[in-house]
């Protein structure tokens, strides 16, 4: 996928705080710029999507495996968007990391795949609204 090109077939990633959706990333460089956008206007979001594992499974399911493994356990705002612009630069100086086939490793005190992001009765597969 190159820079700026949306995730084909693939729902972006919501950012909310409570009911509210406060942001919408397409790809790793929309997370990029929400990231540091959210960091001033709703730290608290950040830190709880960042905690949950959202991020994390949204990575995954976009294909960004590597990023995502980078990400595991990472709960500051400030911390998440170094790994991300790092992960952009590298990609951008030599092209786009090779990425493994599976689910994210399992490490001391990580879980795979954290608690989902969508309500239980969601299919995501089935468009999302509950059908």
């Amino acid at each position: 996928m190159s820079s700026g090109e949306k995730a084909q077939g693939k729902e972006p990633f919501y950012f909310k705080s409570f009911d509210r959706v406060i942001g919408i990333a397409r790809n790793v460089e929309e997370l990029k710029s929400e990231l540091e956008r959210l960091i001033n206007v709703d730290p608290k979001a950040l830190e709880y999507h960042l905690r949950e594992g959202h991020i994390v499974q949204w990575l995954v399911y976009i294909g960004e495996v590597e990023l995502a493994k980078r990400l595991i356990g990472v709960g500051d705002p400030k911390r998440a968007l170094e790994i991300v612009s790092e992960y952009l630069s590298s990609r951008g100086r030599e092209g786009k990391p090779e990425e493994k086939e599976g689910e994210v490793e399992e490490g001391p005190g990580r879980k795979p795949f954290m608690k989902p992001h969508r309500k239980p009765f969601e299919k995501p597969w089935e468009g999302g609204h509950g059908t």
